[in-house]
């Protein structure tokens, strides 16, 4: 599935805010009484196992589909509605703001979120995952990435303004604030939205032009024009995900957290990412559509772990499980008030500042000024004072909210990043089974093809779903499947709708983008195909696509080589004929996780330094979209591995891949005279590799479709 590469930062909204600034002073929060709606109330019954908490793409849409269209429909005709009654907001004595800014996130920062905090889309009628919006009192704009350009476009009533960010001239929306807004304007952000370092960098960028960033907690205001329309929020139980596909017990990954706070001299970490406390406490969940998580916090202390989340989404099995690993828990709501205990104890914490939110951080910050103030005032009165003149300076360390914090990227991030034995061989045999559904799917839809029986876009998604859930431990998408037939290919995030979409036929490219939630891994996959004859134009792009695939598996680099150092060799095949495509090459992918993770991957842009390391997990997804047309892209996922080559220059170890995915790549859309022999026999290699791993798993027409499409060119 292509991402763009800033994604992979946990906080998208600071890509959409330009370079990183440096910190200022600490945000103020507004005297608001603390309160957060989110009461997560469980459903009845048990754990019925992995198959009862899916959630297929089918479904979702669905479910989903009342709400879309309302959005899509007020964005048409009552979309202005929204935005007079967020307007009329502005004014309230207790708010008093010039604008609002809404992000995509929820509190944790996650790219795929509950329907309930959708805000974003509820607002703007723009359902792609990735886009901050921005209203002032008379003005209302909308930033997304090239992988929505087309979506937004469609999607955006007259009301809204699309800035396609990235483009040349294109403001960010820091620097659009400057332009449209007096000076002295008060903008404002629900602080649970944004990370503490994009929070920070928006604070620093508005003050240029003497505007103040308003944070304001005690409610969101889109939360309040949605009213009693908002969807609920998810209720369902969580799950233990089983030391066979974990393989590391949770007090051996608790046990090298607590390694790396001493190491660095800290007391505590708070972990606010979904996937991080997931992984960590090998604990799965279904809040969220697409990724087996659930919302939770976690505090790693050197004694101690404190599990935040709805007590009712805890089952008999899971709450055993926890207790075994040490593990407490505390309702949801609790984590601030456990945050300021905390800081009032003199605490030192760990905060991963680039994920957890700006609520977070300063609700921690302002606790520890308040305590050494507190520790200042009766140093005084007993005639205590350190000999800097700083009061209270005692065993506790404490000096203030900057200094009693370390912000560090999380030690959980790179520990969930490189796979351990268990996650590789579930990772390995998750794709093997993915690989038999897709080809029991592409030989049926062939068939269909073949004999002038249309089908939508729509319908084509919800087959593949029904031969990915006979497959073994099958638990849900890993994503809405894109299936773009023609010009809706081109659209590089396209999401079918039942009233919208085309019907695959053989006139054209169809670009099927897909993926699974296994019990044991995570799949992503995009092969491209057309079912008649594909124009040179087509085979031409196709195969310098294919090329820069070729190139980019077969790459050997240094250890300590960041991603975006290989981007290049995915693009220069299409940058010799005047080509490119617009959005990053290569993404982390979790272990029966989120599909995107990060820290790694690989992309043009060249601020992720973080080197790819033995165990990772990355895609290998180039891509062509020609607009109004057609799209091509070719996905498969590489393990990287170490090689063994006759020298070692400077004592350093090696790396290159090895491929997950095993799915025959379209023969026919290959222009032969294009391709080095060693290309023909990368294919050739790779598709006899094909037939050996999947030929076992099919038999009849399938397995007949196999051979046919995997034979030498």
């Amino acid at each position: 599935m292509a991402i763009e590469a800033a994604r992979l930062s946990p906080s998208l909204t600071a890509a959409f805010l330009g370079p990183p600034l440096r910190r200022a002073l600490p945000l103020q929060l507004p005297r608001l009484r603390l309160r957060r709606r989110l009461s997560l109330a469980a459903a009845a019954g048990g754990d019925d196992g992995p198959r009862a908490v899916a959630l297929p793409s089918s479904e979702l849409r669905k479910r989903r589909g009342a709400s879309s269209s309302s959005s899509s429909a007020a964005a048409g005709s009552g979309g202005d509605e929204r935005l007079r009654s967020l307007r009329g907001l502005f004014a309230r004595p207790d708010i008093a703001i010039d604008a609002y800014i809404v992000p995509s996130q929820d509190a944790h920062q996650s790219e795929f979120i509950a329907e309930c905090f959708m805000r974003r889309a509820y607002l703007t009628g723009f359902t792609g995952s990735a886009g901050t919006a921005v209203v002032t009192k008379d003005k209302a704009a909308l930033w997304t990435d090239g992988r929505y350009f087309l979506q937004a476009e469609k999607e955006l009533s007259h009301d809204w303004t699309l800035m396609r960010s990235g483009n040349h001239g294109v403001p960010t929306t820091s620097e659009w604030l400057k332009e449209v807004l007096p000076s002295g304007c008060r903008v404002g952000i629900d602080p649970f939205l944004f990370s503490f370092d994009a929070a920070e960098e928006l604070k620093d960028a508005i003050f240029e032009k003497n505007h103040e960033l308003v944070l304001i907690r005690e409610l969101n205001l889109v939360d309040e024009i949605w009213g009693e329309a908002r969807p609920e929020p998810p209720k369902q139980k969580t799950r233990v995900h089983g030391i066979k596909y974990a393989g590391i017990d949770v007090p051996s990954k608790l046990s090298s957290v607590r390694s790396q706070l001493a190491d660095d001299g800290c007391d505590a970490v708070v972990i606010s990412l979904l996937d991080e406390v997931a992984w960590l406490l090998n604990m799965r969940g279904s809040d969220v559509p697409n990724s087996p998580v659930f919302y939770s916090y976690l505090i790693v202390e050197d004694k101690t772990a404190t599990l935040f989340v709805d007590n009712n989404k805890v089952s008999e099995d899971v709450l055993e499980h926890l207790e075994k690993a040490g593990v407490k828990l505390k309702p949801y709501e609790a984590i601030l008030s456990d945050v300021e205990r905390l800081a009032q104890s003199g605490k030192k914490l760990w905060l991963d500042s680039s994920s957890i939110n700006a609520a977070i951080v300063n609700v921690f910050r302002a606790s520890c000024d308040r305590h050494v103030n507190k520790r200042g005032k009766a140093g005084r009165q007993s005639g205590k004072e350190s000999p800097s003149g700083e009061p209270g300076s005692g065993s506790s360390g404490v000096q203030n909210g900057n200094l009693q914090a370390l912000y560090k990227v999380s030690p959980v991030t790179l520990a969930k990043a490189v796979k351990n034995e268990a996650e590789i061989e579930g990772m390995k045999s998750s794709h093997i089974r993915d690989a038999a559904a897709l080809a029991e799917f592409w030989c049926w839809l062939e068939g269909e093809v073949r004999e002038s029986v249309l089908h939508t876009e729509v319908q084509v998604s919800e087959k593949l779903l029904e031969f990915r859930q006979k497959q073994d431990g099958f638990i849900d998408t890993s994503f809405d499947t894109i299936s773009g037939y023609g010009a809706n290919g081109a659209i590089i995030h396209y999401r079918p709708t039942p009233e919208s979409c085309s019907s695959v036929g053989s006139d054209n490219l169809f670009l099927l983008d897909s993926g699974a939630q296994y019990i044991d891994g995570t799949t992503d996959i995009t092969r491209t195909v057309h079912f008649g004859e594909p124009s040179p134009r087509q085979k031409e792009c196709f195969t310098k696509v294919l090329q820069g695939h070729i190139a980019l598996d077969q790459a050997v680099f240094p250890e300590r080589t960041p991603g975006f150092v290989l981007d290049v060799l995915a693009r220069s095949s299409l940058w010799k004929i005047g080509l490119d495509y617009r959005h990053g090459t290569g993404h982390g992918v979790g272990a029966a996780l989120n599909v995107h993770e990060g820290p790694q991957s690989i992309s043009y842009r060249y601020g992720n330094l973080t080197a790819l390391q033995k165990g990772m997990i990355v895609s290998n997804e180039p891509g062509y979209y020609e607009d109004n047309s057609f799209g091509i892209r070719i996905e498969n996922l590489l393990l990287v591995k170490e090689v063994n080559l006759p020298n070692s220059f400077g004592g350093v170890s090696y790396l290159g891949f090895e491929k997950l995915t095993f799915v025959p790549i379209q023969s026919k859309l290959i222009d032969l005279s294009l391709l080095s022999p060693s290309e023909i026999n990368w294919i050739n290699e790779y598709h006899e590799e094909v037939w050996e791993k999947v030929s076992p798993l099919l038999s009849g027409d399938s397995l007949d479709w196999l051979r046919k499409n995997t034979r030498p060119l």
